[in-house]
């Protein structure tokens, strides 16, 4: 069904339900819904109406209320139809980019400050993909010595993300030799992408010659086992995922059942999951919304995910919430669009 098969009081009365819901958690009942939103009616041609929309599958209402509850269908008609987004003020803006930039540049840091923020400010789990580390570019490398037999190998990737990997080195280094192989490898590998760097490693240091023996020991391990070094660290999606706290969630009505509790905890500790699903809407410009029923996991069958992609040069993931169907679908929205915009801006 569409906007055009319900009536204009049809309309006015399911948008009051929908809010009178979302505010107070309560099933909205006629006289309710008549003294607070002004709709020009009696409460009986009110209590029709709900009795209609409820035929139509917009609502339904627990058997212990008169009162009646949007379903997934009406949340589906409101954010599609329905909903006015109203601009940020200036002051919610500043705040919201102060929020971001807490932590600093670096974009894992700017995704982390990001997610928690979007929480705090919707009162929902704020939630947050990077981009796929294996199509970022490299921009520097560097050795560090941890222990005789073993080496840090410290990689800078563009964003400003880092990641470490350790080395298994035969035998004490010398530092000559450690030194020569950091400019080898910066000189043949900075500028290209993981993805790169895995496919073409070996090819691009076979014909490096360094002048120190132990160092050419060195390189070689990077030859023989570079798809390995740069593979394990770097290619599980699931670390890329960066949630708030779930606790905000967790003072919300829907989820004062344990069983609920459970089911949203099980949900933030499966990253690997998490992580292909809102890998997903990476793809998808704009806002994304998928609202309780609509999710082919019947774990989130009672939330809402609202993402929106977001760019990092070339590169691209998404920010967003994830809560009960039950939220403020214009708060959030707006908040999601602006801080993607943000984050885009930041990395452009």
């Amino acid at each position: 069904m569409s906007l055009r098969d319900l009536t204009d009081r049809e309309r006015r009365i399911l948008e009051a339900v929908i809010q009178s819901y979302v505010e107070t958690a309560e099933p909205a009942g006629s006289r309710t819904l008549a003294r607070r939103f002004g709709l020009g009616v009696s409460p009986a041609t009110i209590r029709n109406t709900l009795s209609d929309l409820e035929e139509k599958g917009y609502l339904y209402h627990p058997h212990t209320s008169a009162g009646r509850i949007p379903t997934d269908r009406a949340y589906r008609m409101y954010v599609d139809s329905l909903v006015q987004l109203a601009p940020l003020a200036a002051q919610e803006r500043d705040q919201l980019i102060e929020r971001i930039l807490a932590g600093g540049s670096a974009i894992e840091t700017v995704l982390r400050c990001a997610a928690q923020s979007l929480g705090v400010l919707t009162q929902e789990l704020g939630v947050a993909l990077g981009p796929r580390l294996e199509e970022t570019v490299l921009r520097r490398l560097e050795l560090v010595r941890v222990s005789a037999e073993r080496l840090l190998l410290v990689m800078t990737l563009d964003g400003g993300a880092m990641r470490t990997i350790f080395v298994e080195a035969p035998g004490s280094l010398p530092d000559e030799a450690m030194a020569e192989v950091t400019v080898v490898l910066n000189q043949r590998l900075a500028g290209l992408t993981v993805r790169d760097i895995r496919a073409s490693l070996a090819d691009r240091l076979r014909d490096s010659m360094p002048t120190v023996g132990a160092a050419r020991e060195l390189l070689n391990i990077f030859v023989q086992e570079g798809d390995t070094v740069f593979d394990v660290p770097l290619a599980r999606d699931a670390a890329n995922v960066v949630l708030g706290q779930a606790s905000v969630l967790a003072e919300q009505p829907e989820f004062a059942s344990g069983d609920s509790l459970r089911r949203l905890i099980e949900l933030t500790e499966t990253r690997d999951q998490l992580a292909a699903l809102l890998r997903e809407r990476s793809a998808k410009p704009g806002i994304s919304i998928t609202i309780g029923n609509e999710h082919a996991d019947p774990r989130l069958g009672h939330l809402t995910i609202v993402t929106a992609e977001y760019h990092a040069g070339p590169l691209a993931g998404v920010i967003g919430v994830i809560g009960p169907t039950r939220m403020p679908y214009e708060k959030v929205i707006s908040l999601v669009s602006h801080t993607s915009q943000m984050i885009s801006a930041l990395f452009a």
